[in-house]
C-alpha cells in the first residue's frame, strides 16, 4: 500500500537500497540500540534490520505509515513502532542510543537541536538533510552562526556524502546530504550554552559585546 507523500510532513520516500546501505555503513549498528526518526516505508529499516541491532525503535509522525510499518514488520520481537512526534519524544530513558534518520527538511533543524538537549543519551546520529542545512551545522566552513557553534561545542561533525534527487519518490527539489554527529563527551549545560548562543547571535550586524547583558552584581548573563 503506498500513501500519496504529505507535503505537510515534508516526506520524500527513499526507494534506493545502494543509498540505504551506503547510509547505513557509515555506523557500526550489530548489537546497537537504534532509533530511526521518520522511518517512511522502510527502506533504512530494512537495512538496519539486516545488521542485528540489539534494538530498534521507529518513531513515525503519520498515523497511516506507522500502522502499515506496523504489518510489514509484525513478529520482529527487537523492534519497537512509534506513532508520535519527535519533537516531544524524551530520550532521556535510553543510553547509548545512535540516531538515524531522513529528516523532514522543513524542520531538520529544529529537530537536530532538539536532539543535541538528548546529547548525554545518544552518542551519533546520521541524518540525511537539505545541502543547505547541512552547510549550516558545518563548523569547518567559513562564517560562523549559531548552528555552527552549538554544533562544534557538542559534537564532532562531518558532511560524508551527497545524494541525488532521483532516488527517492516523490524527487525533492533541492540537494540533499548525509552527514553524521558524533557527540563529546564532555559535561555542561546546554541551556546556558543554548542562552549564550542565542545572545551572541542575536543580531550579526552588531560586535558580539554589544549583543551581551552583563549582570555585574552575579558575575553572570
Amino acid at each position: 500500500m503506498l500513501i500519496k507523500p504529505k507535503k505537510s510532513l515534508s516526506q520524500n520516500f527513499l526507494i534506493d537500497k545502494n543509498i540505504s546501505n551506503k547510509i547505513i555503513n557509515l555506523s557500526n549498528i550489530k548489537d546497537k540500540f537504534v532509533i530511526e526518526i521518520g522511518p517512511g516505508y522502510g527502506a533504512l529499516t530494512d537495512i538496519i534490520l539486516d545488521r542485528k541491532p540489539y534494538k530498534i525503535i521507529l518513531i513515525e509522525k503519520d498515523k497511516i505509515l506507522s500502522e502499515i510499518l506496523k504489518k510489514k514488520y509484525i513478529g520482529k520481537n527487537n523492534l519497537e513502532i512509534l506513532n508520535e512526534d519527535i519533537l516531544n519524544y524524551d530520550f532521556s530513558n535510553y543510553k547509548d542510543i545512535i540516531v538515524i534518520s531522513n529528516l523532514p527538511y522543513n524542520i531538520s533543524s529544529k529537530i537536530i537541536l532538539y536532539l543535541f538537549n538528548f546529547k548525554t543519551n545518544i552518542n551519533e546520529m546520521v541524518l540525511m538533510l537539505q545541502k543547505e542545512v547541512a552547510h549550516k551545522f558545518d563548523y569547518n566552513l567559513p562564517i560562523m552562526n549559531k548552528y555552527k557553534f552549538l554544533t562544534k561545542i557538542v559534537s564532532n561533525y562531518s558532511q560524508c556524502f551527497d545524494i541525488s534527487s532521483n532516488v527517492f519518490i516523490p524527487k525533492p527539489k533541492i540537494k540533499s546530504t548525509v552527514v553524521k554527529f558524533i557527540f563529546k563527551n564532555e559535561k555542561y549545560d546546554i541551556k546556558k550554552i543554548y542562552k549564550f548562543s542565542n545572545l551572541i547571535f542575536k543580531n550579526v550586524r552588531k560586535k558580539i559585546y554589544k549583543n551581551i547583558k552583563l549582570d555585574k552584581s552575579k558575575n553572570r548573563l
